[in-house]
Parts: C-alpha cells; structure tokens; sequence
C-alpha cells in the first residue's frame, strides 16, 4: 500500500462528517425508518452501500486516467476539493435553518423495496461521481495507488456512511422528535458546516 493509515484515518473523518450532513440519502432512511422503524429502514443502508462502492471507484479511475493525459490536473482536482468542503459548510451554515423534507415515495414497505429505495437514492444522483474526483484527490495521490489502496478506500467510502446510517436507523424513535425540533436541526447543520470548512482547510495546508 502506498496510502498511510493517517492518511486513511483523515479520510475516515472527513466521510463521517460528511454522514452528518443531511442529505437525499438521511430523507430517504428517515422517511423509513419513521413509516416502519428499523426493520423498514436497514434495508435501504445496504442498497446505499452499492452507490458506496461505485463512485469511488469510478472516481478513482476517472482521475487516474485522466491524470496520464495531464499531470497538472491532480494538483487542479486538491484545490477543487479544499472549494467543495469550503463552500458545502458555507451553504450549510447559510441554510441551517432548511428542515428535511419526506418523500413518501420511499416509505413502500418490504425489504426489497427498501434495497431499491436505497440504490435509487445513491446512484441516481451521478453528481457524486463528480462530488467524489473532487474529494478524493485532496486526502490521497491517486497517481500512485495499488489495488490494495483502492480496495482500502472504497472499504472506508461505504462502512462509515453505512455504520452511521444503520445508527441513524436504529435510534429511529430518538431522531423523530429531534428532527422534528428546529433548533436541533439547526445546530447540527452549523456544527456539520464548520466541520466541512475546516477539513477544506486542512487539504489547503496540507
């Protein structure tokens, strides 16, 4: 491997901070979870894993090619990295106040609904492919990894968000009445927002 376990470690926090933020993904397990509790929502989780696993690797691959074609470009994609954390914690202390919206249209029961519902969520969105070329060069040179380095990140990319969703899930009944309390959701987006700003920060530094 030629990541290092700091390196990993960094990662790992800038993924759960990242899980704090709410997101399509916290819509879709909450609107479960609050319609059918665990049971209805940990479904979803693993049908988010799928996504979990695809970007990354598709960013992965993506930038290496496109670095082989030019070198300069991994230094451009750790600046657009530090832009996108800076400016997703300022839209998100801006927006603190913004309270989650339900679609009722993920709240069909069955395990498999729930699978779908998830994989629908995660990779119909195919901006995070791009969320993920930016992010990814800002923690790793991705001109220099192996396949155990790929493996490693992809591992970290879907145990963080699923270990968090699957919490999330779990504390389903606790997280109704916060999310139903504004000043709750308020707090947590501006704590979340600081957070993002100061890892874009950090890449900057670094």
């Amino acid at each position: 491997m030629t990541i290092t376990p700091l390196e990993l470690l960094f990662y790992a926090g800038g993924l759960f901070i990242l899980f704090l933020t709410p997101g399509p993904v916290w819509v879709a397990l909450l609107a479960r979870a609050m319609s059918g509790g665990f049971r209805s929502a940990w479904p979803l989780a693993f049908g988010v894993v799928v996504g979990d696993v695809i970007w990354p690797l598709v960013a992965i691959l993506g930038v290496t090619w496109i670095v082989d074609q030019a070198s300069w470009f991994m230094d451009a994609l750790k600046w657009v990295a530090v832009a996108m954390f800076i400016a997703m914690g300022i839209l998100l202390i801006k927006n603190a106040d913004q309270e989650l919206s339900e679609n009722s249209s993920l709240t069909r029961p069955g395990m498999w609904a729930g699978f779908i519902a998830g994989l629908v969520v995660i990779l119909g969105n195919p901006k995070a492919v791009l969320f993920y070329m930016g992010v990814l060069p800002g923690f790793f040179d991705l001109t220099k990894v192996t396949y155990l380095d790929i493996a490693a990140i992809c591992t970290l990319s879907f145990i963080i968000p699923l270990f968090g969703n699957l919490m999330l899930a779990a504390s389903v009944d606790r997280v109704r009445g916060l999310l139903k309390t504004p000043g709750t959701v308020r707090n947590m987006n501006i704590i979340a927002g600081w957070l993002l700003v100061g890892v874009g920060i950090i890449i900057g530094l670094s």
